[in-house]
C-alpha cells in the first residue's frame, strides 16, 4: 500500500458547500478522493506543456467517405505515422458520414502535429484530440 500523507487546506465556506454539493453529486465518497483527483488532473495537463512528454491522445474525425480520395489520404498518413498511431477504429454513422477514431501514443509535439495534419484535411467536418498520460509519471 503507498504511504498517504495528511495534510491540512483553508478553503472559504461557501466554496467547500458548492464543492461538497458537487461531489454528492458525481458520486465522490470524501472529499479526499475528489482532492486527488484534482491533483492528478492538473499534473496531467502539466506534462502537455513539454513537447517531449509522452502522451496518449485520442482523435476524433467526422467526415463523408464519399469525398473524393478523402479515406485513402487519412490511411496514408497514419501509415506515414506508424510509429505513432496505434490503433483506429472506423465507424459508418449513416449512408454518407463516417466516424474514425484514431489512438496516437507519443511526444507531444509529434501527437499534435499528426492530428492537425488531420484535422486540417479538407472535407472534414469535424475533429477534436483529447490527450491524456500514459499513467508512468501519475501515481
Amino acid at each position: 500500500m503507498e504511504k498517504v500523507t495528511r495534510f491540512s487546506i483553508s478553503v472559504d465556506t461557501e466554496l467547500l458547500k458548492k464543492y461538497d454539493a458537487l461531489l454528492k453529486e458525481t458520486g465522490y465518497s470524501n472529499r479526499s478522493e475528489a482532492i486527488r483527483d484534482l491533483i492528478r488532473e492538473r499534473l496531467i495537463k502539466e506534462e502537455w506543456t513539454d513537447p517531449k512528454k509522452k502522451v496518449v491522445g485520442v482523435l476524433v474525425l467526422v467526415y463523408d467517405h464519399e469525398t473524393r480520395e478523402l479515406t485513402e489520404v487519412l490511411n496514408q498518413i497514419q501509415h506515414r505515422h506508424v510509429q505513432v498511431v496505434i490503433a483506429s477504429l472506423h465507424v459508418h454513422m449513416d449512408a454518407h458520414n463516417c466516424l474514425e477514431i484514431i489512438v496516437l501514443k507519443g511526444s507531444v509535439s509529434r501527437v499534435r502535429k499528426i492530428a492537425q495534419e488531420l484535422l486540417t484535411l479538407r472535407n472534414v467536418k469535424h475533429g477534436q484530440l483529447t490527450m491524456t498520460t500514459t499513467g508512468v509519471d501519475i501515481p
